[in-house]
């Protein structure tokens, strides 16, 4: 599913890293310990988190992320929204908590 799809579904807010409208979600990984998302997350996956430092963008591009998701209105760093920029992983931000993220996310076929 795109990204842009997905946040137009769920009234998402972008914050950084879109250079191209057309990457494409294939799943959801949960998680905030960044050597467990190292780890376990899968290439084109949505990694949603509560981590909003810079090092979420250099597991972003470890991973192979299709982007990150901050949930519970948490403040991202600025250091992060420029690194997400220069690197082009899409940043976005959401209110929900992860667990209301997650269930909106399959009630919408991702």
């Amino acid at each position: 599913m795109k990204l842009l799809e997905i946040v137009d579904k769920l009234e998402l807010e972008i914050v950084a890293g879109f250079n191209t409208d057309d990457k494409c979600a294939e799943g959801v990984y949960i998680g905030d310990l960044l050597s467990v998302v190292m780890s376990k997350a899968k290439q084109n996956h949505i990694w949603i988190t509560i981590q909003t430092h810079i090092n979420i963008i250099a597991v972003a591009t470890l991973v192979d992320l299709a982007g990150i998701i901050v949930v519970e209105d948490m403040e991202i760093d600025k250091d992060t929204i420029d690194k997400a920029n220069e690197v082009g992983i899409p940043l976005i931000k959401s209110s929900l908590s992860a667990y209301q993220l997650a269930c909106k996310l399959r009630e919408i076929g991702l």
